[in-house]
């Protein structure tokens, strides 16, 4: 789920709030990565416990209105139980796996907090997509599992209420909506009727040494951060280093890190990967500001032997 680019992301968020809170406790940054990283899947699961609670909520919605003195929408569709029938909303609701990984993690948050999925619910009802779907007797699995990635990318995701919720519950989730709303309408859109129960669970790290990597450049870089800062200064004469943007020269340093402490990254991954990160986190010319420095360190480091680059390089 998360690749490189988004590790460097979350180990950049460690080393700035580090500088903001003048905490240099380099075990309690490693806690504060390891908890990020983990944060980023906890998102994940409760997007699709949201809309597992859709499906519960169309259940109590179904029983409500079977009752003859209330009058309910329901009726003018041909087969009102059809959304509940939905056999891509079935497939996730009977996921035992996925149910009890909830459990385990204790996240009930939408129990706690109905009145948002409330909110998703009455969007969805109100749809275009939902009516157009209701309004045909019968569907197909691909039918089923098409109206539910519509319904994701284009009522659930964009709610912004749903976006603030998540906005307060942890400061780090701002970056994961983007990253995790997108993974979750992939694997709504690849699923199929024979999925077994663990594709809903992917792997958060694509293996053990992602999180070596995010380790060690997360303590590479603080453990040098005063000798990196002496580089930087020395290759930009005519700038104080107060008028150096923080998450630029947080880049840098990262950026140095790997092109000397990391053999198997090459030296194009590595520049590339901190000016696109630059252009989505910091000044609209920190890429240029950082392109031109990076090019001049990586000359000198050629010619000194400090580039010292093996293999094919991990992305």
């Amino acid at each position: 789920m998360l690749t490189r680019r988004q590790i460097r992301v979350k180990v950049m968020q460690c080393i700035y709030s580090l500088t903001l809170s003048h905490d240099e406790s380099l075990e309690k940054q490693k806690k504060f990565l390891r908890i990020s990283i983990d944060n980023t899947y906890i998102l994940y699961l409760l997007v699709l416990s949201l809309l597992m609670e859709l499906y519960k909520m169309e259940e109590n919605f179904i029983r409500l209105s079977s009752k003859k003195y209330l009058n309910s929408e329901a009726e003018k569709y041909p087969n009102r139980e059809k959304f509940l029938n939905n056999a891509l909303l079935k497939q996730l609701f009977n996921n035992s796996l996925l149910q009890n990984e909830l459990v385990k993690r204790k996240l009930d948050n939408w129990d706690l907090h109905q009145d948002y999925v409330k909110i998703v619910f009455r969007e969805i009802k109100k749809s275009e997509l939902f009516d157009s779907y209701m309004l045909l007797e019968e569907s197909s699995y691909e039918e089923d599992k098409n109206l539910i990635a519509n319904l994701f990318k284009d009522v659930i995701a964009p709610n912004e209420r749903i976006y603030e919720y998540f906005e307060d519950n942890k400061l780090t989730w701002v970056d994961d909506i983007p990253l995790v709303n997108t993974f979750v309408l992939k694997q709504l859109r690849k699923v199929n009727e024979d999925s077994n129960q663990t594709y809903f669970l992917p792997k958060l790290l694509k293996d053990s040494d992602d999180i070596i990597f995010a380790e060690q450049l997360l303590t590479k870089t603080l453990l040098n951060n005063k000798k990196f800062e002496e580089e930087i200064q020395i290759k930009t004469p005519n700038w104080d280093k107060d008028r150096i943007a923080d998450i630029d020269a947080i880049l840098l340093k990262m950026a140095i890190c790997e092109l000397t402490g990391f053999p198997s990254i090459p030296e194009r991954v590595t520049i590339n990967e901190y000016l696109e990160i630059a252009k989505e986190y910091s000044t609209p010319k920190s890429s240029i500001f950082i392109n031109g420095i990076l090019d001049k360190l990586v000359k000198e480091y050629r010619s000194d032997g400090k580039l010292k680059k093996t293999g094919r390089g991990l992305l």
